[in-house]
């Protein structure tokens, strides 16, 4: 029996039902911003420029961790997904429950990971000493949630991969409320600092994977998690990692190439290290819009290749493509019209928001090259084609941002000089997926489950 939630992607009309997957989703990568924007907020106002720079010092890296999740999430998506498309509910079931074990598994591995490398890769990022201190504890704490976000992330997936992308924002909805709430209780009332913030996000994320947990409990029909039926299925897990690990890379790589520049940042002091902290906030909400429709793209183009209608998912990609660039442009010149206020909302310091309005025009102006690209990225993974975007996302983001680090910023060692590589690195690799999705799409058959 199918809940109201769910969206018949097989069928009728297309652009209704991928605005009605896609905005949700953009809501809950939002709402999962907050968690960290409101870290940033109350640090930046109640605490100081320092405890909100030692915050934005780890947005990059926390990326790196939680982009693997958001990864082979998406591989579980992509697996399911395609298994309901050729009603092929067995398998849908054992995907449901490979996707949950494997979720506490990467988790465990990650929480080990963030743990042991912490001191080693702030010594590589140079972090200020007025700084490194918070730093180090936000993420160490932080790193204890890792488990129940990987677990949030892939419940979030099964939902989604039958068209309900409404449970778990209303699940993230009750978390990110809860975390404002802890953070000033922490801040204000007991003078936590960053330590507060940091425990406030853990205890947050364990209440959103609690909620989709007890709702998959509770599910009817093929996405019920039966804790009785727990294992892996090695055909689901071997299709999970083969579309999911090379999505991780590719949002791995960006984290990567980011952490890169922060530490070009980093060099440039506290003041860059806040301002930065701040227009981040405000731009990764903006990129959840183009990540939504670009997953939405994933799913329906998954479900439609699953049943065999290569028309209907080239379909999809021109329509998620339409309607994501056009409210990105109206999105795009809202921020940008309102970049001052904005970056003071968090930090009232003169040159902080000098550097964060100059760091906004440089990558919310270019944002419409980022929807192209995670429009086409969307649609190959929904065919099952992870790896080509992920090595062109590798070589063109990362390698552009490498080179440029390295050779021009040295040479002009300006805040400016830093950010135009975001647009530089965006543009080159546009194309190169575009090449690669002509290609692929001349050679698609249909899928055989």
């Amino acid at each position: 029996m199918k809940k109201s939630r769910d969206i018949d992607m097989l069928n009728g009309s297309l652009w209704d039902k991928i605005i009605l997957f896609a905005l949700p989703l953009a809501l809950t990568g939002v709402m999962q911003q907050l968690l960290n924007a409101a870290d940033v907020l109350v640090l930046g106002q109640f605490v100081g420029k320092n405890a909100m720079a030692a915050v934005g010092n780890n947005t990059s890296l926390i990326g790196l961790l939680v982009n693997l999740f958001m990864g082979l999430s998406l591989g579980a998506n992509v697996v399911i997904a395609q298994s309901i498309g050729a009603e092929k509910f067995e398998r849908v079931h054992d995907a449901v429950h490979t996707a949950f074990l494997l979720a506490l598994i990467t988790g465990g591995f990650l929480l080990i990971t963030a743990e042991l490398l912490v001191n080693p890769i702030f010594d590589w990022l140079q972090v200020p000493e007025s700084v490194a201190p918070m730093a180090e504890t936000y993420l160490r704490i932080y790193s204890i949630g890792l488990p129940v976000m990987g677990i949030y992330n892939f419940e979030a997936a099964i939902f989604r991969s039958r068209g309900d992308t409404q449970t778990p924002m209303i699940a993230l909805a009750a978390a990110s409320f809860l975390n404002i709430i802890l953070n000033l209780i922490f801040v204000l009332q007991f003078d936590f600092g960053v330590a507060g913030v940091a425990w406030a996000t853990v205890i947050a994320n364990a209440v959103s994977a609690s909620i989709l947990f007890h709702e998959l409990l509770k599910a009817e029909g093929i996405i019920h998690l039966d804790l009785h039926a727990m294992k892996i299925d090695k055909s689901c897990l071997k299709e999970t990692v083969r579309i999911g690990l090379p999505a991780g890379i590719q949002g791995m790589v960006f984290s990567l190439s980011n952490l890169l520049i922060q530490s070009a940042i980093n060099a440039l002091g506290p003041d860059a290290m806040a301002a930065s902290a701040a227009a981040f906030t405000i731009e990764i909400n903006v990129f959840c819009l183009t990540s939504g429709f670009g997953q939405a793209a994933t799913t329906f183009v998954s479900q439609n290749y699953g049943a065999g209608n290569l028309p209907r998912c080239k379909k999809i990609m021109w329509v998620s493509l339409g309607i994501n660039t056009l409210l990105m442009l109206i999105l795009s010149a809202t921020i940008l019209y309102f970049a001052e206020p904005l970056i003071r909302f968090f930090n009232d310091d003169a040159e902080v928001i000098r550097l964060g309005v100059i760091r906004l025009w440089y990558i919310i102006a270019p944002e419409i090259i980022s929807v192209i690209m995670e429009i086409i990225s969307g649609c190959l993974r929904g065919y099952g084609i992870s790896m080509a975007p992920a090595m062109i996302t590798l070589i063109f983001v990362c390698g552009v941002r490498i080179t440029w680090v390295f050779t021009v910023f040295p040479k002009i060692p300006t805040y400016d000089t830093l950010m135009a590589v975001y647009g530089i690195s965006w543009f080159f690799t546009m194309i190169f997926l575009i090449l690669a999705y002509r290609f692929y799409t001349k050679h698609l058959k249909v899928i055989n489950l």
